[in-house]
């Protein structure tokens, strides 16, 4: 069962203007390590900003998905854009985030958390789905 869904669409250029303005400090604050590494392995060309606006869109969608927005203790860092085995993106939650998660689960079931990440400039998009199996 789809217990939440999410999707987010954002301005890259945006996204742009906030690293322009704030420099460290938006990205530090944001995004996890793993984020930061994956992001600036594609600086030529400037494709790093794009993978910034992406995966920030991605946090908002999960946190819409989840019912609770950035509420309840839950923060960007709470909510990590990862890398699956077949090189897939794939949400890895902890904090207030996976407790919220938590909460929202049924009882007897597992979640499944989908992602997908589309651009085409100048706008970034996310969409999850968050899923409920009977474990």
């Amino acid at each position: 069962m789809i217990i939440g869904i999410g999707n987010d669409l954002i301005d890259i250029n945006r996204v742009q203007e906030l690293m322009a303005r704030f420099e460290t400090r938006f990205i530090e604050r944001c995004f996890t390590a793993h984020e930061r590494e994956t992001a600036e392995a594609r600086r030529s060309g400037g494709g790093h900003i794009a993978a910034y606006a992406k995966r920030f869109a991605a946090k908002e969608a999960v946190a819409k998905a989840l019912g609770s927005g950035f509420s309840g203790g839950i923060t960007m860092k709470d909510i990590g854009v990862v890398t699956g085995e077949r090189g897939e993106p794939r949400i890895q939650l902890s904090g207030a985030a996976q407790k919220r998660l938590a909460a929202i689960t049924p009882g007897g079931h597992e979640t499944f958390i989908h992602l997908a990440l589309s651009d085409e400039p100048p706008l970034a998009q996310a969409v999850v789905i968050i899923e409920a199996r009977s474990a």
